[in-house]
């Protein structure tokens, strides 16, 4: 790869006098050159693919399917072969335009990590080495070819902050890039595509022009979650009509903070799901019935199958109090199923750590990003449990109508990529699973961050109280300290015992994910002590020393200024203040 690095390097000189309508030219002309070069193929993959809409014999289909296959595998490989060669001029147009726009330029590792994410590889890189500036290289490469480009990430903060950084340098080189976000009573809303020139009501969504949701997917480069890329997958293959598809071909991906998505998350399967029958009165009952049984006594738990069963003791008093001989009998079978989801939901679903109660609703806390999955619901019956186990309204019971794991959905992209801090240890997995290949990218800068062993205590107390000591004591020095927790619950504890300290805490957990952005910009503060679930765990930046447009905007929010509608100087006052 290092030929590679030195012939873009070689270039820089010459697209540094370029003017800035050479930019969006050069796109258009590699385009152009793909387009020309592979027409033929096209054709004929065009006429395949008609051939068969029209032919009703199931042995002419099946040869036609493997025609088609044939030629898109020839495709595939022509336009790979293109883009290989485009690379160094692409590549040293993105880092110019990046400089221009951004005000960043792209090392020479970060652009080995693009040529990777290029190959269809992961590359590790080491945390701060500029992960979403290295997308771009191979983001704009490969949306060349005209399929799509998507980078998926795990978080919508992540997603739309991707999109309004990014977006210059890519509206720069003339193509377009959408954003979707979660919008869970309405799928169709939520999906935005960047324009410079667009003035947002709310400021958090400055230049994000809203669009429809097959808009969005038809921009050159879609940047979005791994839940919304999937589930609008399963929402596509329910539609009665082909033009209600939102996606497009599964192209091209690069999968942000790869291990979490196609590793941690792999076997999550994202689930449809209709209106069944109601029966709220049956969780209602046995949610009281369970309430008084005693863990040991009444049942046992096993907390890393998660399981919950019932002891002998506890059979008798459950079918006492049903007033039946035999809970398990086959005229009894459909009671045993609400006995099972409300054990669940009293001894392992958790308020405040698997889920929150707000505006009378149970809202599910996302395990892997710490957010509110608003919308989603457990199925089978055990989101009703925990509904009767709150005292609030229990919906409707539901049926899966589609699902799909990420594992299954990500291998189903052409060409995959992808990028983390953390993935050599995984290494034996992705090449198994995904086929993938890991790249160890070496840091710009030699690493200077000490990595502390693990300290083990016999007790929570005892491990709280150390943790809290060592808090005081860095926030005495002046040193911004970030903690992380697994539950809110435990962010708040903690929250609580620093604040009987006098220490001042920010809290970014699903309760406060309205403030997120305002916390995240402000947890760099010399003196800042921030506790969060793992909603800030990834790829979130926090800036040494604080985010200075950030305290601005949130001061001038405080203020109840609009920020779209400023007066002049105003803004350039609150900055100056904030970089004090």
């Amino acid at each position: 790869m290092e030929p590679l690095v030195a012939e873009i390097n070689a270039l820089e000189p010459e697209v540094q006098s370029w003017d800035p309508t050479d930019f969006p030219r050069l796109t258009e002309s590699l385009r152009h050159r793909i387009s020309a070069t592979t027409a033929e193929i096209r054709t004929r993959l065009s006429a395949a693919r008609e051939e068969r809409q029209r032919t009703t014999d199931v042995d002419e289909r099946n040869r036609l399917d493997l025609t088609i296959r044939d030629i898109e595998k020839s495709l595939r490989e022509h336009e790979e072969r293109l883009l290989n060669e485009m690379l160094p001029q692409a590549f040293a147009a993105v880092r110019e335009a990046a400089r221009r726009t951004v005000g960043m330029r792209h090392f020479d590792v970060q652009l080995l990590g693009g040529i990777v994410l290029h190959q269809g590889k992961i590359a590790e890189m080491k945390t701060g080495e500029g992960k979403t500036l290295v997308a771009t290289l191979p983001l704009y490469l490969n949306a060349l070819a005209g399929h799509g480009a998507h980078l998926v990430t795990p978080n919508d903060y992540l997603s739309k902050l991707g999109v309004q950084w990014m977006g210059p340098i890519y509206h720069y080189l003339g193509l377009s890039v959408g954003v979707i976000q979660s919008a869970a009573a309405d799928p169709t809303l939520g999906s935005f595509v960047f324009d410079p020139e667009y003035q947002a009501a709310d400021d958090r969504y400055q230049h994000l022009r809203p669009v429809s949701r097959a808009q969005a997917y038809a921009a050159d480069i879609t940047y979005g979650t791994n839940n919304e890329f999937g589930f609008d997958y399963l929402r596509d293959n329910m539609v009665w009509d082909e033009g209600q598809c939102v996606q497009r071909e599964l192209h091209y991906a690069i999968v942000d903070e790869v291990d979490n998505i196609l590793i941690d998350e792999a076997r999550t399967p994202l689930i449809i799901s209709g209106p069944a029958e109601e029966s709220a009165a049956e969780y209602q009952r046995f949610a009281r019935l369970v309430e008084p049984l005693r863990e040991g006594e009444d049942y046992t738990v096993d907390e890393k199958m998660r399981a919950v069963s019932l002891t002998d003791s506890g059979v008798e008093r459950i079918e006492r109090a049903l007033g039946i001989d035999n809970i398990y009998a086959p005229e009894h079978s459909t009671l045993t199923s609400y006995l099972d989801n409300a054990l669940k939901a009293k001894v392992l679903f958790r308020r405040d750590r698997d889920y929150i109660v707000k505006d009378n609703q149970v809202i599910i806390v996302d395990e892997f990003t710490g957010r509110l999955m608003f919308g989603r619901r457990y199925s089978e019956g055990l989101h009703q449990a925990i509904e009767a186990k709150e005292h609030v309204p229990v919906q409707r019971e539901t049926l899966t109508l589609a699902t799909i794991t990420f594992q299954n959905y990500f291998r189903m992209y052409r060409k995959l990529a992808g990028m983390t801090g953390t993935a050599a240890t995984e290494a034996e997995e992705f090449g198994k699973i995904y086929n993938l290949d890991v790249t160890t990218i070496p840091t710009h800068r030699p690493m200077i961050r000490v990595d502390h062993p693990d300290l083990v205590y016999k007790t929570q107390k005892a491990k709280f109280s150390a943790v809290g000591e060592e808090i005081v004591n860095l926030h005495r020095t002046g040193q911004p300290v970030l903690v992380g927790t697994l539950s809110i619950e435990i962010s708040e504890m903690l929250a609580d015992m620093l604040k009987r300290r006098g220490v001042s805490v920010s809290v970014l957990n699903a309760k406060q994910h309205e403030r997120e952005a305002g916390i995240i910009a402000q947890a760099g503060r010399p003196g800042a002590v921030t506790i969060a679930t793992n909603m800030a765990g990834r790829g979130v930046d926090i800036l040494l020393g604080g985010n200075p447009e950030g305290l601005a905007r949130e001061q001038l929010r405080r203020e109840g200024k609009d920020l779209t509608a400023l007066e002049p100087g105003e803004w350039e006052r609150a900055l100056a203040a904030a970089q004090e």
